[in-house]
């Protein structure tokens, strides 16, 4: 996938087994992980607190920060986005995975 309007390197985009298993039999979940992914892509950091989102914006300017992001959809568990300091790689994680 390719992110357009990506505002920073992603990497490698991977899943844990969790969110893989969860795609493969749910289209819905699997729709509200790519929207996700492109907001994380795009720096709308999601259901976070003012700091962590402030915390974002600094990784971005400085370049050398994990990038973290958390959304929710009420009837579908919340999935965690965390882009590696590096950018070699973009995990997309439920929270207990972490």
């Amino acid at each position: 996938m390719n992110m357009v309007n990506s505002r920073f390197p992603l990497g490698q985009m991977v899943m844990t087994r969790g969110v893989v298993n969860r795609v493969a039999e749910d289209s819905e979940f699997a729709k509200f992980c790519l929207h996700s992914l492109s907001r994380h892509a795009s720096g709308d950091w999601g259901d976070l607190e003012a700091e962590d989102k402030r915390e974002n914006d600094n990784a971005l300017k400085l370049g050398d920060l994990r990038i973290f992001s958390a959304y929710e959809r009420p009837g579908l568990p919340k999935i965690w986005i965390i882009t590696e300091a590096d950018r070699s790689a973009t995990t997309t994680l439920f929270p207990d995975e972490y």
